[in-house]
């Protein structure tokens, strides 16, 4: 039972974490009703660069991190105003597809400034496990859930609360409506792309620390689209409770079934998972189902 409860501990700190970055593709489909493919890439630039400020310059961690929001951020706007402005009023695969096209570009941008090869955060958190109960889990994990929690309930009171999140909102209703009624689509989907890479970025470097940085990390995008879909991807609630769900499941596959199987169940579990969500409810567990009449 010791092992079940520290494996539903890391479960649910590590399904914080893909809950705050599906958070980002949430948000952009329900701004644009398209997928951003570049969601990992996201994640993996925002951890080197906030890896940098510690190594490199010598900044402590949370300072580094805010640092890393506000770079984010910025990157975010640029990419929305440079790259998918121009696609406004496009048809969607035009838009996905350019999301594929600039998740190659920043690929190679990191693969040009920071390599490939493994790094760390070093001494970010205490090296000391934390015992709870009976169950003795590393303390990256606890910092982990609760820096995403914080997280998630800001944004949550963002959204339903200022005058922000109401546009969005409302912009994700009905763009023509929220036009007509003053509302700025073109500043919404800058502040949806921006939100989309801080939380990308936050979520990638709070992955760094528990299994260290390099190009594979890029992968968690995909990895966290089966994720979105499974609480709906409209749905921001969704997002979360999807979160908690998969990093369980993934952590209980990684836990009993790959000491049977061999290993690679933990990773491929996601995916299957995914399979059974398009067969049986593609709209998600809190997704709106939609009905098109013809």
């Amino acid at each position: 039972m010791d092992i079940f409860w520290q494996l539903l501990v890391i479960g649910i700190a590590i399904g914080s974490i893909y809950a705050l970055i599906a958070l980002g593709f949430v948000l952009i489909y329900k701004a644009s009703d398209a997928i951003n493919f570049a969601q990992g890439e996201f994640v993996l630039i925002g951890t080197y660069v906030c890896l940098t400020f510690i190594s490199s310059y010598q900044i402590s961690f949370f300072p580094a991190l805010l640092l890393t929001v506000l770079f984010s951020a910025l990157l975010g706007l640029a990419v929305e105003r440079v790259v998918l402005r121009p696609f406004i009023g496009e048809p969607v695969i035009s838009m996905i597809m350019a999301t594929i096209g600039l998740s190659s570009v920043l690929a190679g941008v990191v693969h040009l400034f920071w390599g490939t090869e493994t790094r760390v955060f070093a001494g970010i958190f205490p090296d000391a496990p934390l015992q709870l109960g009976s169950v003795v889990v590393s303390q990256v994990y606890i910092w982990s859930l609760v820096t995403v929690l914080v997280l998630l309930i800001i944004f949550t009171l963002l959204f339903k609360y200022s005058k922000l999140g109401i546009a969005m909102r409302a912009t994700a209703d009905d763009q023509q409506a929220a036009l007509s009624v003053g509302i700025s689509v073109k500043m919404v989907f800058a502040v949806t792309w921006a939100i989309s890479a801080i939380v990308s970025s936050a979520g990638g470097v709070l992955l760094g620390n528990i299994n260290g940085v390099n190009s594979s990390l890029a992968l968690i995008g995909l990895k966290v689209l089966p994720v979105a879909l499974l609480g709906g991807l409209d749905s921001i609630p969704g997002a979360i409770v999807g979160g908690f769900i998969i990093g369980v499941l993934e952590s209980f596959a990684g836990g009993y079934l790959d000491p049977i199987m061999g290993g690679g169940v933990k990773e491929v579990l996601p995916f299957v998972v995914l399979v059974f969500i398009l067969m049986f409810r593609p709209y998600g567990l809190f997704g709106k189902r939609g009905i098109e009449r013809v």
